[in-house]
């Protein structure tokens, strides 16, 4: 698939659509302690960090500097704008050459990131010299044969398609890892709060600022939209989850 530039419109709309809230946000926090140690402050790379939605949670619950690199400058200046912290910083940069000195950092995150990147060798090799001997390095990733069960995709079973073919499978994203001398110490599932009801979550949908809808015809999109709206009177109203998968690695 071609590279999804989020400089072209994804950046404008990112923020109200894939925004997280104090709850989800916390549960992710919480997730990752599970496995790190109990020592503070935790030094973060948040690789592919976006708009920052992440980014100063790391530095709130770990204690520590949380550093955001990310290659789209329009994504990286609504995070410098909007998502500021004494502990945080924004720089530019890619998987393939992250902006930190040797082994600065006990732990590193790429949520939703790892799909993005073009070569996955390299990458995993970065991360490795980033992250000290004995610290984690988090990938949150869908997985073409694992894919979230989300409410629009039992309606439209083809954005479902055209999003799985995004991914990799479970299997190959560890391959790319275990190439690079990362051992897996875990595989969790996160179960986390995406919208507080069903109208906030199709309110999101869509602003389309998911990547997959960068790969969609506008056919396939408004024939989407037409056949969720007249499904949404049939579906649960209340609070929507995801369940995301977490691949947990030592260095």
């Amino acid at each position: 698939m071609d590279k999804v530039d989020y400089d072209a419109r994804l950046h404008a709309v990112y923020v109200a659509g894939r925004q997280m809230s104090p709850d989800p946000l916390q549960t992710w926090m919480e997730a990752f302690a599970r496995h790190l140690p109990e020592t503070r402050p935790l030094v973060w790379l948040d690789l592919g960090s976006g708009t920052g939605r992440m980014t100063p949670a790391l530095a709130r619950a770990f204690g520590g500097r949380a550093h955001g690199v990310e290659p789209s400058d329009k994504m990286r200046a609504q995070a410098v704008a909007h998502a500021g912290h004494p502990a945080v910083t924004y720089a530019a940069g890619s998987a393939e050459h992250i902006p930190l000195l040797d082994a600065s950092c006990d732990a590193a995150l790429l949520f939703f990131v790892w799909h993005h990147v073009v070569d996955r060798a390299v990458a995993a090799r970065e991360l490795r010299r980033v992250v000290k001997p004995g610290g984690t390095l988090f990938v949150q990733a869908n997985f073409s044969d694992r894919m979230p069960d989300v409410w629009w995709f039992r309606i439209m079973p083809e954005w479902r398609n055209v999003d799985s073919a995004q991914f990799r499978s479970e299997e190959e994203v560890k391959t790319d890892f275990a190439g690079a001398g990362w051992t897996l110490m875990s595989h969790d599932e996160v179960t986390w709060l995406r919208s507080a009801s069903l109208a906030e979550d199709f309110e999101k949908l869509e602003l389309r600022a998911v990547s997959a809808f960068e790969h969609m015809s506008k056919d396939l999109i408004e024939e989407g939209f037409a056949r969720i709206e007249a499904a949404l009177p049939s579906l649960d109203g209340g609070p929507q989850y995801e369940t995301s998968e977490l691949l947990v690695f030592q260095r």
